[in-house]
């Protein structure tokens, strides 16, 4: 059968699609692109902010409108978190929260979506359309931050085996992936057998040949200098995405976040005293239930001191169930839109400010996709988004690049 398949939200969700696509191929399906060519499909869903609802809603229905015949399967944080509204859209056929993710297509089988196929012995190329490989090594959250939905929707704090990693690491190599990255729910929790994440980044540079490895978010607190010393050898990729949330103290301590300004500033200084040339990106939120105009400024000016290689900006976003949903003081739509405002521009300044540093300097670019007429698009290992004119195919392929 012919199934697509299409993500919201963080890498982890990126990475469970990954799974099941790897799942569809290897049990003698074939992956599309498009909906309306699909007998099936699943739409891996995301619930952090309304906004991310209110895609999901979008997509089903638009799948629906493209596509009459096809079974409409929803998975991910929103179907766990409101089955009841998703089957309420009348669209969909299927739902599945992220308990049955990842058996999903015994499910779909059981209930007659999907027929028999003849299974494929091995899967040399895996249609999620990407040339960076996302591998899951955690799942589960147990911190609670006062605005989080995702402790109540990812309940159980687990980790994948550092073997099956291993394996999973040198199957993508095998595959020709010249990167990978390691994601989940909180990697810097990860515990598998009494290996923690600097043991399992040890054993993925010293058991593999992959070129390159980076890591997805990790909290301030879980960084130390004996993880940093990692970052020596230089296929790890100098990027760090540390999570922020808010630059000012007195809304930190309501978010329930585990760190002062003033500890997370120190950790990005420890972090670009041992990694040369490192981007370290993060998330703010803005708007937070008692956010005052004081707060949101030394939130903001926090943000243009530390200089960070891109800023993702969110205005808050209620979540029912959560402590901050409830809270006093909920921000006026229009001054969020007022903050979000001057934060994204700052976000703008912050990139054109990291990338004037590298002027001149080669780095080493994996080329991904081309977007134009052949004009080509890659990173560097310290996140940059690279273009380079190139009748070549240069997908999936590694070359060095002078900044200009």
């Amino acid at each position: 059968m012919k199934i697509a398949l299409e993500t919201l939200g963080c890498k982890l969700n990126q990475a469970e699609t990954e799974i099941l696509a790897r799942q569809c191929s290897q049990a003698g399906h074939d992956l599309v692109k498009r909906v309306e060519d699909a007998d099936i499909y699943i739409l891996n869903t995301c619930t952090v902010t309304q906004t991310a609802d209110s895609k999901s809603r979008h997509l089903l229905r638009q799948a629906r409108r493209r596509n009459h015949t096809a079974h409409i399967v929803v998975t991910g944080c929103y179907a766990d978190r409101a089955p009841l509204d998703l089957a309420k859209l009348e669209v969909v056929d299927l739902v599945s929260g992220n308990d049955g993710k990842l058996t999903l297509l015994e499910r779909l089988k059981e209930d007659g979506y999907l027929t028999n196929a003849e299974p494929k012995p091995s899967v040399k190329v895996i249609t999620t359309f990407r040339t960076r490989a996302f591998i899951k090594i955690q799942d589960g959250c147990q911190n609670y931050c006062a605005y989080c939905i995702v402790p109540y929707v990812r309940r159980i704090e687990k980790s994948t085996t550092s073997d099956e990693v291993i394996k999973q690491v040198k199957q993508r190599v095998a595959e020709g992936y010249q990167e990978v990255v390691l994601t989940g729910t909180r990697i810097g929790s990860y515990d598998s057998k009494e290996l923690q994440l600097k043991g399992l980044i040890e054993r993925i540079l010293s058991e593999t040949k992959l070129p390159r490895l980076r890591l997805s978010s990790l909290q301030p607190q879980e960084i130390s200098p004996e993880l940093l010393g990692l970052w020596r050898n230089d296929r790890l990729c100098p990027h760090f995405h540390l999570s922020l949330q808010s630059g000012s103290n007195s809304v930190l301590k309501r978010m329930r976040r585990r760190y002062t300004a003033r500890e997370y500033e120190k950790t990005v200084a420890l972090i670009r005293v041992m990694v040369p040339k490192v981007a370290i990106t993060t998330d703010v939120i803005v708007g937070f239930p008692g956010e005052t105009d004081e707060e949101f400024d030394e939130s903001l000016d926090f943000c243009r001191r530390l200089n960070f290689a891109r800023i993702h900006v969110f205005p808050f976003s209620p979540r029912s169930g959560t402590e901050a949903a409830q809270m006093p003081g909920q921000t006026p739509d229009k001054i969020k839109k007022e903050r979000t405002k001057l934060m994204l521009s700052l976000a703008e300044e912050s990139i054109q400010h990291f990338r004037n540093q590298f002027t001149g300097d080669e780095f080493d670019v994996l080329w991904e996709k081309q977007t134009g007429q052949g004009v080509w698009s890659g990173v560097t290992g310290n996140y940059l988004r690279v273009y380079k004119k190139d009748n070549r195919d240069l997908s999936n392929k590694v070359s060095s690049v002078k900044m200009d």
